[in-house]
């Protein structure tokens, strides 16, 4: 049976304003806006079957989880854990990001640029913090998993600690520890389908619309490039379960009602490009939401067509496992090594989509100031795309989820000279959940 875990980073500390290293300092603690967020957190969780609350013994967590604890009719049991702990940084505790800057500068570029590489003396030895917080989190996966099947679990602890335990679950390399952003009291929900080593879904990551937030802001003023990657709405075939690959199905009603409402939570970003599959669903969604920025342009795309199901397309999962059998759970099971009867293969749409993805990003973020743009397309375009940016391979293809009107947002600060910022993905507030309750469709 499946464990959900629904992961929240601690409201706004006292050091979270006053932009001080917090580490494992013990000094900070929850302000009047930190304890205001909890309160909505508890408010947008309250409704859920929560089994057991589990929070770093830190004060600004712990308060944290205490605040949502208290939304519930039943609470639930409130567990504290060392393993869920915030990173170590015994050298800058206390100290302001602008003076750690200032007196430790190449220490603060490895910290940005290869954080798995940064050390730091602890008791006389070379200590590095990133590497030994991403084996503290494998930890607490190891020991929490176990008897939790069919539970839902929550976790309320730290900017770090979180990143880590998203990246260990689905594999995420701690190279990448930056590209994940984490907002104070958001809201991340992870899909084991068994125990530890068990493979694992990201359903979403930093949801931030309970607080009012619709979209999380980029970590800089001067980001020169956001692009919020959208999966189509729903098709009858999305609600029937067929396959539909390179069968140019359009949006059924609720599809269009998912477009409308993704317009809506979009009509005030200062949209000024969008790309689209040429598909008719995709390119129908796109035309929605930019009702509301008619001065743009779409760029139609053709590699960013769904992957070509070949001899699959229409068909149910019962037909495909009736005239090809095996072949179905191999593609659940492996999907990187399924060969499409007359069809694609996954690492054919792997090479064509990341082309294409590059290419917009060099050509869009060539200009000054920034660019806000949507890019809309399907189902596996868009987990490859993010796969592909968490650092991910073909083989790990699954372990992403996009609904039907999902929004993802990927900042680029500094264009394709340096990695992207993955603010948010499959974010569906907007559609009235915080979990996606959108069809399963195929793809």
């Amino acid at each position: 049976m499946a464990t959900r875990v629904i992961i929240v980073r601690h409201g706004q500390s006292t050091y979270n304003a006053e932009k001080r290293i917090q580490g494992r300092s013990d000094l900070s603690v929850l302000t009047d806006k930190g304890k205001a967020d909890a309160q909505k957190v508890g408010q947008t969780l309250n409704s859920l079957a929560i089994d057991k609350i589990y929070c770093s013994p830190l004060s600004r967590a712990k308060e944290t989880a205490q605040i949502i604890q208290g939304s519930f009719a039943q609470p639930p049991e409130l567990i504290p854990s060392e393993n869920l702990l915030e990173v170590n940084l015994p050298l800058w505790e206390k100290m302001t990001k602008d003076d750690v800057a200032r007196q430790y500068p190449e220490q603060y570029r490895l910290w940005h640029e290869a954080p798995d590489q940064l050390a730091m003396p602890v008791d006389g030895a070379e200590y590095y913090p990133v590497a030994a917080l991403y084996a503290q989190a494998e930890r607490f996966w190891q020991d929490v998993l176990t008897g939790a099947a069919g539970q839902t679990l929550l976790i309320v602890a730290h900017n770090g600690i979180n990143r880590c335990l998203l990246m260990s679950a689905i594999g995420m390399p701690a190279s990448h520890y930056q590209r994940l952003q984490q907002s104070n009291c958001n809201i991340n929900v992870l899909n084991f389908s068994g125990g530890w080593g068990d493979p694992v879904q990201l359903e979403s990551l930093n949801q931030t619309a309970h607080m009012g937030i619709p979209l999380p802001p980029p970590r800089k003023d001067n980001n020169r490039l956001r692009l919020l990657l959208i999966r189509h709405g729903e098709t009858q075939w999305n609600r029937e379960g067929r396959f539909q690959g390179i069968r140019d199905i359009p949006l059924n009603d609720n599809g269009r009602h998912q477009a409308q409402k993704a317009a809506e939570f979009l009509k005030d970003v200062p949209i000024n490009l969008g790309i689209s599959s040429p598909m008719a669903r995709p390119k129908e969604t796109a035309e929605i939401i930019l009702q509301y920025h008619p001065n743009v342009e779409l760029d139609l795309q053709p590699e960013l067509a769904e992957i070509c199901h070949g001899l699959w397309e229409g068909k149910l999962e019962t037909e495909i496992e009736a005239e090809y059998p095996g072949l179905l759970q191999q593609w659940k099971d492996a999907p990187a090594t399924v060969q499409m009867p007359e069809g694609e293969n996954l690492q054919q749409v792997w090479d064509r989509a990341i082309a294409c993805w590059q290419d917009r990003v060099k050509f869009y973020s060539q200009g000054d100031g920034s660019t806000v743009g949507i890019v809309v397309a399907h189902d596996a375009i868009n987990k490859v795309i993010l796969a592909y940016l968490l650092g991910l391979s073909p083989a790990h293809f699954w372990q992403v989820k996009q609904g039907n009107g999902g929004v993802s947002v990927i900042d680029y600060p500094q264009g394709l000279d340096k990695p992207p910022v993955i603010q948010a993905i499959n974010l569906m507030g907007h559609l009235g959940t915080v979990l996606d309750k959108t069809a399963a469709g195929a793809l």
